[in-house]
């Protein structure tokens, strides 16, 4: 068995460099693809998560299980000419979120077989998450039944993790929205103090040696705590390191941990670079590119309607309006306000609920025909500048090719930069 590339990440800060790594929450291939080509260029490994709610044993909103899951990672490694053995497959919230309708027992034990496919599959890298409440249960449950729950977890992966080429490593803690995201305006947060911090840790390793897992919890290698960053419909809450100073000093009492910052979507980089100097050395990105990718994919929708005027019998943006009007699921807990109000946050929203719908079959088939219609055109500069004007200077330098498929690449790479240039970067004065 050789070791996990995340085993020693506490340990990164004393290296040149990476001193953390990005963790890419999409199941969109072509968000993976700029990630994996992101990642090349830099020589890096690269770290793809799928959440609870994207990717179970029963299919999840993708309809990948996931097995089905590693393999389209593989495939696109395979494309794009990336090592796969340099992929860390993560799984993010795993716990019973999914099913937390039901009663407790029947929710944990999907839960149990949702981490048990996930380590069969080859996932390495596990966030438990048991946090939340079933039927009949308050809405967030105490640090040690939390604990106990997720050490129940740990041993579904741990009964195949003998099989296993690579031990998985684990991260806890939850001190986030519920997966999916925030459902409200946010105005200010809460950070983690250090000893709710180091409260999480010495439950988890209570509940795990009274477990028989001493071994899976010296591979605990990161908790997820909350330093203070976090996005709404409309508003991005900022990092601001004078508040998460205590937080970030906790780490000096918590060996061979890092933090793990989610909802790190739409930061400024200089706040990237100050969350991956602070400790907080796995930075999750999802929404965000998903957010670029819906941009590119629209500014394209635009310039086809202009080139080849009523060539499609509806317009992607079209499409995607009457696929979540008919199935309305992924955004009308999260979208309030006015009929207008309500359309606005469908389509234009920092927590974009359409990156649920991209694997609808009609979706799907709108992407491919708007590639299909824009296939081997040099779309005009003077409409990269109108509808794609972030890509607009590197298509004037002749460094980007004025491509559909390019331009879509571009715009989500775009977001990574930062992410890695933060990970990369010498720490900050």
């Amino acid at each position: 068995m050789t070791d996990n590339p995340l085993h020693d990440i506490s340990s990164w800060r004393s290296r040149p460099r990476p001193l953390g790594i990005p963790s890419v929450c999409s199941a969109h291939p072509l968000v993976i693809e700029a990630a994996m080509r992101r990642a090349a260029r830099h020589g890096l490994p690269v770290l793809i998560e799928a959440t609870c709610n994207q990717v179970n044993q029963e299919g999840g909103y993708t309809g990948m299980t996931p097995a089905d899951f590693r393999n389209l990672v593989r495939r696109i490694a395979g494309e794009v000419g990336f090592p796969f053995a340099q992929v860390i497959l993560g799984g993010d919230h795993l716990g019973p979120n999914p099913w937390k309708h039901l009663p407790a027992a029947d929710a944990m034990a999907r839960a149990r077989s949702m981490v048990r496919a996930y380590a069969e599959a080859g996932f390495t890298k596990l966030h438990l998450d048991t946090s939340m409440g079933c039927l009949g249960e308050a809405a967030a449950l105490d640090d040690a039944e939390t604990a106990r729950r997720a050490a129940g977890l740990a041993a579904e992966a741990e009964a195949v993790a003998g099989q296993a080429a690579v031990a998985p490593v684990y991260v806890i803690g939850t001190e986030v929205p519920t997966p999916g995201g925030a459902m409200e305006a946010i105005e200010a947060l809460t950070v983690t103090t250090p000893e709710a911090a180091r409260e999480t840790v010495r439950v988890h390793r209570e509940a795990f040696i009274a477990a028989d897992l001493a071994d899976a919890f010296g591979r605990v290698v990161g908790m997820v705590v909350q330093p203070g960053v976090e996005f709404g419909n409309h508003n991005v809450v900022c990092y601001d390191r004078g508040k998460a100073r205590a937080l970030s000093q906790a780490l000096a009492g918590l060996p061979g941990m890092v933090f793990e910052a989610h909802s790190t979507d739409y930061q400024h980089p200089e706040a990237l670079r100050g969350l991956v100097d602070d400790g907080f050395a796995i930075l999750k990105v999802g929404p965000g590119l998903t957010f670029a990718l819906r941009e590119a994919l629209y500014g394209l929708d635009h310039i086809a309607e202009i080139l080849f005027p009523g060539r499609r019998a509806a317009t992607l943006a079209a499409t995607l309006e009457a696929v979540m009007l008919q199935q309305p699921s992924h955004w009308s807990k999260y979208c309030s306000g006015a009929a207008d109000e309500q359309r606005l946050q469908r389509h234009y929203s920092y927590s974009d609920r359409i990156r649920y719908y991209w694997p609808d079959p009609k979706v799907d088939a709108a992407v491919a025909e708007l590639f299909r219609l824009l296939d081997g055109v040099s779309i005009p500069e003077t409409l990269i500048s109108a509808y794609l004007h972030a890509c607009y200077d590197a298509v004037r330098r002749g460094t980007l090719r004025p491509q559909g498929r390019d331009l879509v690449l571009a715009m989500v790479d775009a977001v990574l930069v930062p992410y890695f240039s933060a990970c990369l970067a010498a720490p900050a004065e």
